[in-house]
Parts: structure tokens; sequence; C-alpha cells
């Protein structure tokens, strides 16, 4: 690591967030368990340490401790709400429970002006959430600053450059928190803000052809936006030794097999279609964890055959992003994964190929910007994230090329209104999910009993919170007219309004 930042999880909502705001300043950060052993931070030579949120009490006997060694580093620390009480305990100040929990707004006093409010006003807005407080100083820290619930929120050693405040700066409902996050990166870790999209792709680049080392790489491509970053990187680095490989898995969007082969006509583009192999393994399975796996695994055997055919390959290629692995595995101990993201949680154990995974360290925008400084098209760089699985997963209960069918002209009718009326470049995703009910319906003065459909369309910065989108009830009618007039055997249309969280964007 150049230049960045370590973020410590210890089980707080907002974790994604504070990095989501460390990267906004250029500065490169990563996410790691609370517990992750000091030799293995120290061996990534960061400017500064982050400690978050969360949901526990440092009073507790279960409290979520890192070690102890972490606080001797000399690494600059910024601890938030529950790291502000985990510096308090580990210099001798004392944590008890708030006579009143502090939840929502609250108006911030900066006392002192330490290093991490510089050229900020004397009061501002944050936002609270805690039960916990610091009753008193840990040993050689001052009070920087207070609210009326929390008479210690704020604390400071410049000479150890340990920092805490009770409040979240990742949030935007603290009005000054982006500029004290930035006073900790430039100020106190001193960082310069190299973690631009150039010199993303310009280090990628050069370690792609380290790693491959004259050897072909080949790389599953999918016309989507973080396939076709990745094959772009790949192309410019190694050339001809780059070798993408389309597989046809039947369980793609409308016109999707010609589109992609298009978008790639400039490569050696490999196709495979294996439409009928991977309906065939699909059939009866209706669990979406087995869906994942199965066709994943069925991916990376075809890969596998593909590369003997080749020759000479022992690379595989992936478009893995941050949330992807953010996802699928916890970084903050035992808890439950969420789901398998066919990228990560999709693969078997044992493969023949070794992985590259250019783009694992970023989030969908930054995806979007590394295509932009590698002049790739806009509408293939604005296009939404479609899931690896494809519509396997939008299907929800068996998946059978006759619900395919009906699933692939819903979707394409719901994309085409989006585009006419200008709302696909205004949410983050669309997309329609099958569901496995029948309703009765009425139709030219017969009884029908047919499928259900859903319209899914949020608004995300990068996919790990999502907000539904409130599309016009005009657009919304006109959808749902022509679903269940042009397509046989649908003859109800709803509307999913869940966010996420508790709900997550795909419904499988």
């Amino acid at each position: 690591m150049e230049e960045g930042i370590i973020i410590l999880d210890f089980g707080s909502q907002y974790t994604q967030l504070i990095a989501r705001r460390v990267r906004e300043h250029k500065v490169y950060c990563e996410i790691l368990p609370f517990n992750t052993d000091i030799k293995k931070i120290k061996s990534k030579n960061p400017r500064g340490i982050i400690l978050s949120g969360g949901p526990s009490s440092v009073i507790s006997d279960h409290a979520p401790l890192p070690s102890e060694a972490l606080f001797k580093s000399e690494i600059p620390i910024l601890g938030i709400c529950y790291g502000l009480q985990l510096i308090g305990k580990f210099f001798n100040g004392k944590v008890s429970k708030a006579k009143r929990r502090e939840y929502g707004f609250a108006e911030f006093t900066a006392d002192d002006k330490s290093d991490l409010f510089y050229n900020l006003p004397d009061t501002f807005d944050v936002w609270m959430s805690h039960g916990d407080r610091l009753e008193t100083l840990p040993e050689g820290f001052r009070s920087t600053g207070h609210t009326e619930n929390a008479p210690i929120a704020a604390v400071a050693d410049a000479k150890r450059k340990v920092f805490g405040i009770q409040f979240h700066p990742e949030v935007v409902h603290t009005s000054r928190g982006s500029d004290i996050l930035r006073n900790f990166l430039y100020r106190i870790c001193e960082c310069t803000g190299n973690w631009t999209p150039e010199h993303f792709v310009d280090s990628t680049i050069k370690n792609i052809i380290k790693q491959a080392d004259g050897t072909k790489v080949i790389c599953g491509v999918s016309g989507g936006v973080d396939s076709t970053v990745t094959a772009y990187l790949l192309h410019k680095a190694i050339g001809d030794n780059f070798i993408p490989i389309f597989v046809d898995n039947g369980l793609l969007r409308k016109d999707e097999s010609e589109e992609v082969q298009q978008v790639f006509s400039n490569m050696n583009l490999h196709y495979i279609d294996a439409a009928d192999d991977f309906l065939k393994n699909l059939k009866g399975v209706v669990d979406p964890e087995i869906k994942r796996k199965i066709i994943g695994r069925k991916f990376i055997d075809i890969f596998e055959k593909e590369a003997k055919k080749i020759g000479n390959i022992t690379f595989l290629a992936q478009g893995t992003l941050y949330p992807d692995v953010i996802e699928s595995v916890s970084t903050w101990g035992p808890s439950d994964t969420i789901k398998s993201h066919h990228n990560v949680g999709g693969l078997p154990d044992k493969m023949n190929l070794t992985l590259i995974e250019p783009l694992r360290e970023l989030f969908k925008d930054e995806v979007r910007a590394a295509g932009e400084v590698l002049n790739i098209d806009k509408e293939i760089l604005m296009r939404h994230p479609f899931p690896g699985p494809g519509l396997a997963i939008r299907i929800l209960g068996e998946v059978t090329e006759k619900r395919l069918k009906l699933l692939r002209k819903a979707d394409s009718i719901f994309i085409s209104e989006l585009k006419k009326h200008g709302w696909y470049d205004k949410v983050w995703q669309a997309l329609v999910v099958l569901l496995p009910v029948q309703s009765v319906g009425v139709m030219g003065d017969e009884r029908t009993y047919e499928n259900v459909v859903c319209l899914r369309s949020v608004n995300s910065l990068d996919g790990m919170t999502a907000d539904w989108s409130a599309l016009p009830i005009e657009l919304l009618q006109k959808v749902s007219n022509r679903i269940i007039n042009e397509i046989k055997g649908i003859n109800r249309v709803v509307y999913d309004i869940s966010s996420k969280p508790p709900a997550t964007i795909e419904w499988e």
C-alpha cells in the first residue's frame, strides 16, 4: 500500500461508509477485522488507522478489542464513537453508561481547536449513536469538544497523534464530517491524495504485467461494467496474451449475447454457447445459494476446459469488486454472510487457475471512473449492475426456458421505458423479478391464472446501501400496461418499495 488508511471494523453499520468518505478525499483505504494482528497492519505501512463504531459496549465482558500494541504503534489513530471509547479504555479513562442514550442530531462545540477541527466553526451539527460515554479523560489526553449530553465528545493527544470523537463524521447528517476526515487524512496523517483513477489504471496495468509474467490470461466477460473494465485493463496490459471468453449461459437479457460480442469485437473473443448445459444443471433447483454455486462451478469448469484448449493458461481474471468481498466475507468475525457473490462465494474451493482480480479494491463508481480513463464508451460504463448468475436469481423458484422468456420480455419493456422517459440514468439499478406465484385476473371477460412480476428500481452510490426509486406513477402505469398486454403469461405487476437494509437489491 503506497499511501493508505486502515479501517478496523468493530461491526458498525457505517464502516463501509467510512471507506467511501476516505476515498472521496483521494486516499486509498482498506477495511480489516478489528482483531487483525498488528504485524499485518504494519506490513501495509498505513499512514493512519481509523477505528469504526460498533454496537458493542467497551465495558462489556465480550467487547471486541484490538491488540494493545495498536496504540503503541506510533501510527496516527482516529477513533469514531465506539473507537473513542476504546481509546478511553486503553489509556485508563473511564467509560460508563450514559444517563441518557443519544441517537440523532446534536450540537457539537469545539472547545479546543486540535488539528482535527482545523478551520472549522466553533459549533456544528453532528450525528450521535451511542449508549455509553467517556466520563473521565484518558491519560495524556485533553478534551476538545462536547455536546449537551456528552461532556467529553472529542479527545486528542497531539503528541501520540491519537484522536477520538463520539459522533459519526462519515454520515451526511454531520455537517462538517467531511472536513474532519480531510483534516485527519491530510493534516495528521500527511496523506497527499494520490488515489485517482489515472493512478489506479497505471499501477494496475503494471501489476498485471508483473503478475502475468508473459503468460496468457483468460477472463469471463458479460458486457457489464465490471467485466468490461477488467477486460480493457488486461488487454491494455498484455495485449494478445489476454483472451476474453464469453460464455452464453442462457441466463442473459434480451439481445445481450449479440451486444456482448460487438463490445469485444476488437479483441480475440472466444464465444461459447452453453445455455443448454446451464439449464440442465439448474433443473429442479430453487435454493438461491445453490443456484449461485452451481453457476459459479459451471463457469469455472468451462473456463478450465477452454484454457486447456488454448494452452499455457494459468490465470483467470474476474471483475470482483470491493462490496462483493465485504458482503461475502465477514470483516468482523463469525457473523452470517449476507449472500455468496458469484465472483467470490460461488467459486469452488479448488481450481486449476490462479485468480487475477484487478478491481477487487474498487467500489462501482470508482470502476466507472477507471473506465473513463480507458476511454470505454459511456453507454457501457453507465449500464446498470447485472449479477453474475444473471436472470437465474431474478427468477424465484426453478429456472426454466419458459420462465426465462417471460422475464426477458418483461425486463426489456421496463428498461426500454426507463430510457424512453429519461429515468434510466437517474437510478442506480432497475430490474424485474419473476415471482413463484400466480394470481387470478380477468382479460377479455375471461378468467386468467397467470404469473406475477415485481418491478425493482433503487438509488445508490455503491450498492452497499440503497433506497427504492420514487418513479413517476405514469411511468409505472405504462410499464405495467405494456407487460400485461404484450406478454401472455403475466397478469399482475407489483412494485418493490423496500430499501437496503433491511432488504438486498436483488431478491436472491
